[in-house]
């Protein structure tokens, strides 16, 4: 098996952690990316001379990477410094109504009853022990399966995870679920977020995302030097390991001979041969005909209505005042059901979104004394390949953003020429066919998880990896995609 080889498609986390677990295994692994740097959507700007990270900012998981790092014969401690989140993130309504969540548990318990009373503290415990059955009970059964299924998880469940499934109530949306453990509508918007992590709306995506709220108690980390950090690490490995690492070389198709994947040509016209090929790009970009015409046939094409949110961010270097931030801050918008109906409805940028905001200086030490790097994140409709999202929409976005910043009691003072705003039509020319859509299918209904790309597509010796396809959205997934499409490609090539 040592002279066989594979070409991976994409530097992201999926394609990233598949080069290390193939080349660990022997296999000849070239990874070809079109971008000058690795990483993927975990990607970094450079704004005002600083680097600010512009695509996942959330570290959860980290067993996933020590088993990745442990399969290349390394420590992920020796590679990267984690610091354990005290506080996951802090929220706010209004500039008196603030909410932290905490790694630890009693905490946030405290925390929720001196917001919204004792009862509401009562109703959190029972939320996360349902969030704790949803986690154990899907984790092997449909987490780790490389084609999942209604009968497969059935099977795999067997009675008694049968019995905690219909406890999860998977065929409930989220917001229903929600609507059973807390009477605040507040603490239902709260919890509701956690669909925004797959690009979904929390009145259509399904109970099962609770499980994030177990995730994330297991903890969160913060990662020295930022997230791209963890890419470019990914990829040191993976090329002391043997791997080939092409940047600012893409892949304009993938060869087909006789029914299987045989190799790509790249956009400068290179031919290159393979036994395998591993896409690691968005599965739009094969369905639409961006990776040739003989990839269409891989895998359905994704209508328009399915594509999970963009977002329009605001890459800042600037002063803030008023409320404290932690790294990880949330600015919720009035209205939780027209913003989404805004989006998915309506397919227009909300007109009160709710805000993310990850203060990157902040949870290493005391707060900056001067300008501060800052990432903001507003949900958005994933046109931008249909859409113009012009000067004009952005600036009044733009002032809906700050302004409600300001009633929440944060004031952020920026100056333009240390500012970068990526739209929708931007993250399209980023992740072609996608329409600037960040997480893949948006997970809409209970079979939406079922009907995720798998690890194999419909042509032989062609496998997907990455956060949009199975088993989701998350650098974590992302990871966990990689070894599903290792484990199904090297039990096909080990029967041929």
């Amino acid at each position: 098996m040592s002279t066989q080889s594979v070409i991976v498609i994409g530097a992201g986390i999926g394609g990233l952690a598949a080069a290390i677990r193939l080349a660990a295994r022997g296999l000849h692994v070239r990874v070809f990316e079109r971008a000058a740097s690795p990483g993927g959507k975990m990607r970094q700007l450079q704004v005002g001379g600083q680097a600010i990270d512009a695509g996942p900012t959330v570290f959860t998981m980290r067993w996933v990477f020590d088993d990745l790092f442990a399969v290349a014969g390394a420590r992920l401690d020796d590679h990267l410094t984690l610091q354990p989140a005290e506080i996951i993130a802090r929220h706010a309504w209004s500039a008196d109504e603030h909410l932290d969540l905490y790694a630890d548990p009693e905490r946030s318990i405290a925390a929720i009853g001196e917001l919204a009373g004792a009862a509401e503290a009562k109703r959190y415990r029972a939320f996360c022990a349902r969030a704790r059955n949803a986690y154990e009970t899907l984790d092997e059964s449909f987490i780790h399966a490389s084609r999942p299924s209604v009968m497969g998880l059935m099977s795999r469940c067997g009675m008694s995870g049968m019995a905690n499934l219909r406890q999860v109530r998977p065929y409930d949306t989220l917001w229903q679920a929600l609507g059973e453990h807390f009477a605040d509508p507040r603490l239902r918007q709260l919890f509701g977020r956690y669909s925004t992590y797959c690009g979904s709306s929390p009145f259509a995506a399904p109970a099962t995302l609770m499980l994030i709220a177990h995730v994330e108690q297991q903890g969160v980390w913060l990662v020295r030097d930022g997230m791209h950090r963890v890419a470019r690490t990914l990829a040191a490995l993976a090329e002391g390991l043997g791997v080939e690492l092409h940047l600012g070389r893409g892949v304009s198709e993938i060869e087909v001979t006789q029914g299987r994947a045989s190799g790509v040509i790249l956009e400068d016209g290179e031919r290159i041969g393979a036994d395998a090929v591993i896409c690691n790009a968005d599965p739009a970009a094969l369905s639409s005909g961006r990776l040739g015409a003989a990839a269409i046939a891989a895998l359905p094409r994704l209508p328009v209505a399915r594509r999970s949110l963009s977002a329009i961010t605001w890459g800042l270097v600037a002063h803030t005042e008023g409320m404290a931030l932690e790294r990880h801050n949330v600015f919720f918008a009035r209205d939780y059901q027209a913003e989404f109906e805004d989006i998915f409805h309506h397919g227009r940028v909300p007109r009160e979104g709710t805000v993310y905001v990850c203060a990157q200086d902040r949870g290493e030490g005391g707060p900056p004394t001067g300008p501060e790097r800052l990432l903001l994140l507003l949900n958005a409709p994933a046109r931008g390949d249909i859409q113009s999202f012009d000067a004009s929409e952005i600036d009044q976005c733009e002032r809906r953003v700050f302004s409600l910043l300001e009633r929440c009691g944060l004031r952020v003072t920026r100056h333009p020429e240390h500012s970068q705003i990526t739209s929708p039509r931007d993250f399209e020319a980023l992740f072609p066919a996608t329409g600037g859509a960040l997480y893949g299918p948006a997970i809409h209904g209970w079979r939406a998880s079922f009907n995720r790309p798998a690890s194999r597509t419909r042509i032989p010796r062609l496998y997907l990896a990455g956060g949009s396809t199975h088993p989701g959205a998350g650098v974590p997934m992302a990871a966990i995609s990689a070894e599903l499409a290792t484990q199904s490609l090297l039990a096909d090539l080990a029967s041929t």
